[in-house]
C-alpha cells in the first residue's frame, strides 16, 4: 500500500512554537530516529471508520446505556438480552473497514523491527488491515469463551444464531471481552507496560486517555525518557506532558507523519 500525502490539521501543538507543517516534520523525524515504537489507540480510531464511539451519542440501545449490559452481574442475569446487544454491535462493526490510520499502522509495524500496537479497541479493524503484533487490552469482539471449559474461539457469525450461543462442551458462550468489574488480562498488561518502558516513542492515537489502566502506557514511557506524539480531536488529559499534541484526525494526519517518516517527501 502507498501511503499519499495528506494536508495536516493541526490546531494545537505542545512544547512547541514551530508552524504547523513544522510539527508534522517534527514527528515524522522522531518517528525515523526510534528503534522502539508503541502504539496506544482508543475509539476515536474506529470511530473514523464509522463506528459509533461507547460512550457518545447513539450509545443508547434499546434505552440501555453500555454500563448496564457490559457486566458480568447483566449477563447472569439475563444473557439473551446482552447477547442480542453483541449481536447488534457486532453486525454494525461487519459492516466498517479499516481507514488510512489502521493502514498506516501496518505500514509502520513493516518498518520497525521493534514495534507494539496496542490496543483499547475490541472491534477488530486492526486485524483486517493487517496488523499483527497487537496487545489487545479489553478482548476481542470476535471470540467468543465458554464458561464451563474455559475454550476461546473465533466467531465471525452475523448474525449469531441460537442466542446465547452455546460450546461444544454444552457450556454457555459469553464474548470475550472484559466487562466492567473484571480485571484485564494480567500477561496483556504486563506487556504492554513492558513495551512502553523499551519504546524510544510512543503514539497516542484516538484516546481520551482517562481510562486506565491504558492511560498509564503513555506515562511509563515518559518516565523512561521516550518521546510522546498524541494526535486526537480534543484536548486530553495527556496533552500538556506530550512532546507533541496534535489536534485532527488520526486517519489524516498519521499516514502523513509515516510517509514521511519512511522516506517520503515532504
Amino acid at each position: 500500500m502507498t501511503l499519499s500525502p495528506l494536508a495536516p490539521n493541526i490546531t494545537h501543538l505542545s512544547h512547541t512554537h514551530t508552524s504547523e507543517l513544522d510539527a508534522v516534520a517534527q514527528a515524522a523525524e522522531w518517528l525515523a530516529g526510534a528503534q522502539s515504537v508503541v502504539a496506544l489507540t482508543g475509539a476515536g480510531v474506529s470511530a473514523e471508520s464509522g463506528l459509533p464511539t461507547f460512550r457518545g451519542a447513539g450509545g443508547l440501545w434499546r434505552n440501555r446505556r453500555p454500563e448496564t449490559l457490559a457486566t458480568p452481574e447483566a449477563f447472569a442475569a439475563d444473557p439473551k438480552t446482552v447477547w442480542e446487544w453483541y449481536d447488534w454491535r457486532r453486525s454494525v462493526h461487519a459492516g466498517c473497514s479499516p481507514n488510512p490510520g489502521h493502514h498506516a499502522l501496518v505500514e509502520l509495524e513493516r518498518a520497525k523491527s521493534e514495534f507494539c500496537l496496542v490496543s483499547q479497541n475490541v472491534d477488530g479493524l486492526h486485524e483486517q488491515a493487517g496488523s499483527r503484533r497487537i496487545l489487545k487490552l479489553h478482548g476481542d469482539l470476535w471470540k467468543v469463551r465458554c464458561l464451563t471449559c474455559g475454550r476461546e474461539e473465533r466467531d465471525t457469525r452475523v448474525p449469531i444464531d441460537p442466542l446465547p450461543p452455546y460450546c461444544s462442551c454444552g457450556g454457555m458462550l459469553r464474548p470475550a471481552v472484559v466487562w466492567f468489574g473484571e480485571s484485564l488480562s494480567e500477561e496483556t498488561l504486563r506487556a504492554a507496560f513492558d513495551a512502553a518502558s523499551r519504546a524510544d516513542l510512543v503514539l497516542v492515537l484516538g484516546t481520551s486517555s482517562i481510562v486506565y489502566p491504558a492511560a498509564k502506557i503513555p506515562r511509563v514511557a515518559l518516565e523512561r525518557g521516550a518521546r510522546v506524539i498524541e494526535i486526537n480531536l480534543e484536548p486530553t488529559e495527556l496533552s500538556s506532558s506530550a512532546h507533541l499534541s496534535l489536534r485532527g484526525k488520526t486517519g489524516e494526519l498519521l499516514p502523513e507523519i509515516v510517509r514521511r517518516a519512511l522516506g517520503g517527501a515532504p
